[in-house]
């Protein structure tokens, strides 16, 4: 892949973006407040000199994964609206309207491949450094920090045994007729009738009946299982082709629903963990564990993500403590002083444990502390709006890699969506100072 090359300029026979858009846009705001030199040397770092032809601009991707996670689009929505908004191209880098995409949609899904999280971590920092720079975060905000987890959920169908043997089935089923590996039987349709008396059995409460259906299921897949070893013994290029796929058919058919260790929840996503939080409405949720920090006090830009970071293998909160932390001071540069956490991180890792505030902790608190121990609740309706506006509410990308990016990502959208509210209360402030306004007098 050789260097990314920028050329972008005006067109004599198409419009100039800055002549046809307000430039008091907040859009256009945030646009000149990125430092995008600053990015095109941090995400640079995935190409390498070589043939080929030159890539995307890099201005081009991190606007198109800001844009994504800010107003919560998926990749072919987000197309649609670079055609649609001049704002939007103006945004990304363009420089006159286009009428047709310089990308292809899956370059997308390549692009956050490539990139990771090691590299899209620079687009929160980022996010924090304009923030700081335009007034909606101070230093003191990144000195006090509230720490908190939450789940996740990866977009899979809610796991039983059942389904998910009717699935190592039907997908076995398929690829040995991909490949031309011809079965003595396929079970197809006795398979889906099983499946469709358990759920009618248990329905009924006729669990006896439904365990005996649930077993002619787990034979059926075992059988399919033995077949497509037998046939495809001795091809070192289908047994490579069908290894994944029959190791997951096995641990599904053998585990249980009381076995200790991990379980095999989804057949396209079998890094997914089942992570019980308590909840009345949701007693489990099937995803990974995510870590978050927001400042402790009121900045005035708003709630920004301090770091958020997937945490695989369902840890115990307290054991995270110490890596978040320093996390957070190694993306803004700030020492933290003080630590606010909740219950479910006594018994922490982190090595100055007097710098640690746990709700409910009487010792050591003055009244000043009282009322900012009060603040870690803050954090609570942050997650609330990563989950239900900025994608973490359900993630789509693929594997373990995809829920660290969607992670970040969704930290990145939240903050510059304060970013882009922030600026535009500004220009409305200037906008009131420039035409001298001045309050009416309160009515007695």
């Amino acid at each position: 892949m050789s260097t990314p090359k920028d050329e972008r300029q005006k067109d004599l026979f198409r419009p100039a973006l800055d002549s046809i858009i307000d430039l008091k846009h907040p859009l256009v705001l945030l646009a000149q407040r990125i430092d995008w030199t600053f990015l095109e040397r941090r995400l640079g770092g995935v190409y390498r000199p070589g043939p080929g032809q030159p890539p995307l601009p890099v201005r081009l991707i991190a606007g198109l994964m800001i844009l994504k996670h800010m107003q919560s689009l998926s990749d072919e929505v987000l197309c649609a609206r670079f055609l649609d908004s001049p704002y939007v191209q103006f945004f990304c880098g363009e420089v006159s309207f286009r009428h047709d995409l310089p990308f292809d949609r899956s370059s997308l899904t390549r692009w956050r491949q490539r990139l990771g999280e090691e590299h899209l971590t620079a687009l929160l920092q980022e996010s924090l450094s304009v923030a700081h720079q335009t007034g909606a975060l101070a230093t003191k905000d990144l000195e006090r920090v509230a720490v908190d987890t939450t789940v996740q959920p990866k977009a899979v169908a809610y796991p039983t045994d059942a389904r998910l043997m009717h699935r190592a089935l039907i997908k076995l089923v398929d690829l040995a007729r991909k490949c031309g590996v011809r079965l003595r039987q396929s079970y197809r349709r006795v398979a889906k009738h099983a499946l469709i008396r358990i759920g009618r059995y248990l329905h009924a409460h006729q669990f006896k009946r439904a365990n005996r259906e649930r077993r002619f299921l787990r034979a059926r897949l075992g059988r399919v299982i033995r077949d497509v070893r037998r046939k495809i013994k001795g091809d070192a290029a289908l047994e490579e082709r069908f290894g994944p796929l029959l190791a997951l058919a096995v641990r599904v058919r053998s585990q249980t629903q009381r076995q200790r260790g991990p379980k095999v929840y989804a057949l396209h996503a079998p890094e997914v963990e089942c992570i019980g939080k308590g909840k009345a409405r949701t007693p489990y949720e099937f995803g990974c564990k995510v870590s978050i920090a927001t400042p402790v006090t009121k900045p005035k830009g708003g709630q920004f993500v301090l770091h958020a970071r997937a945490l695989h293998g369902n840890p115990y909160d307290g054991h995270t403590l110490a890596a978040a932390v320093a996390d957070v001071a190694a993306m803004t540069g700030v020492e933290v002083k003080r630590t606010h956490v909740d219950k479910g991180y006594r018994g922490h890792n982190h090595p100055n444990r007097f710098q640690v505030w746990i709700s409910g902790q009487v010792r050591r608190t003055t009244a000043a502390l009282k009322r900012e121990m009060k603040r870690r609740a803050a954090i609570e309706p942050v997650i609330g709006h990563l989950k239900a506006e900025h994608r973490m509410g359900r993630n789509y990308l693929k594997g373990r890699e995809g829920d660290r990016i969607n992670a970040v990502l969704a930290a990145v959208g939240y903050n510059f969506s304060l970013l882009l509210r922030w600026l535009a209360a500004l220009l409305c402030v200037l906008v009131l100072l420039l035409v001298g306004y001045a309050p009416s007098p309160q009515r007695a």
